[in-house]
């Protein structure tokens, strides 16, 4: 060392912080599995009724809309198997409303184990997708035997499932990827996002089928990649002869923009938490 550099003294280097992705896969999967295993036992720990809760919700929202729009203005008349799809769009909207407002400040929420231990940031937000998927994984059991009860015939279609809760739980888990970043410096992002999650709901057909929409907004509608699934849903799960989003819209090329639209905002979502992970512990 020259008299120089004693002179200055040591030279400072920059450390960056704890990232998105750190510490391996294996030690990513089992911390993603643990947090979200743990949060689904406590979530319901002690109560009299256990898991039985998590399918409570969606079977009184569906009681209330089903009396209303079937019993009273008799809404769903014109709609093959209306309270089977009422049901089943109800309980994968319910999964993306409940797992992204959670993760608006599911990092927030977990500031002592952010600031005091060094793992990947990526798992928090992750684990609370996961969380809702096995509250999703129950509800749908209920919804398959209501399927069964209710007339509906199994169709080859049905092996289809599990492709169309991967892109909706792939999607869900990149917004709530983003959001969560995203309130760690702006806490309006929690009401903005309840009022964004009401307008998706009156927005995308949950009440409703395609059809009812006018002719002019349907390709606008349907381009919500979360419109898009449960229209795909209802073809390949309640009713086959229902039109597909490419029928609806007359192109068969249609699906790329949805598509499209789910790959961007996991690249996006990904990108800007992985940005900001480092600085997650300093924002807090």
């Amino acid at each position: 060392m020259t008299t120089r550099d004693a002179a200055i003294g040591p030279q400072l280097r920059e450390i960056s912080g704890p990232s998105a992705f750190g510490g391996g896969g294996r030690r990513f999967l089992h911390l993603l599995w643990v947090i979200a295993s743990t949060d689904f036992r406590l979530t319901y720990f002690g109560s009299a009724l256990g898991y039985l809760w998590s399918l409570m919700r969606p079977l009184m929202l569906f009681g209330v809309l089903y009396l209303v729009f079937s019993e009273i203005v008799k809404f769903g008349d014109g709609i093959t198997n209306y309270p089977v799809l009422l049901l089943f769009n109800i309980v994968l909207f319910s999964f993306f409303t409940e797992a992204t407002q959670n993760c608006v400040t599911c990092v927030v929420q977990r500031e002592s184990l952010v600031r005091k231990m060094h793992f990947p940031r990526l798992v928090i937000p992750l684990a609370t997708t996961l969380t809702a998927v096995l509250n999703l994984s129950v509800n749908l059991i209920a919804v398959l035997i209501f399927l069964l009860v209710y007339g509906v015939d199994p169709e080859p279609t049905w092996l289809l499932l599990p492709a169309l809760l991967a892109v909706l739980t792939a999607f869900t888990a990149a917004v709530g990827v983003t959001l969560s970043v995203l309130y760690v410096r702006f806490r309006d992002v929690q009401p903005i996002w309840m009022v964004v999650s009401t307008m998706l709901f009156y927005g995308t057909p949950v009440l409703y089928s395609i059809e009812f929409v006018p002719d002019g907004y349907r390709e606008l509608v349907l381009a919500n990649p979360l419109a898009s699934l449960l229209e795909l849903g209802r073809v390949w799960i309640v009713d086959p002869s229902a039109p597909t989003p490419a029928a609806v819209t007359g192109s068969s090329l249609f699906w790329l923009v949805p598509a499209g639209i789910v790959v961007a905002v996991v690249v996006l979502g990904l990108w800007r938490f992985n940005r900001e992970a480092p600085r997650i512990a300093e924002e807090l």
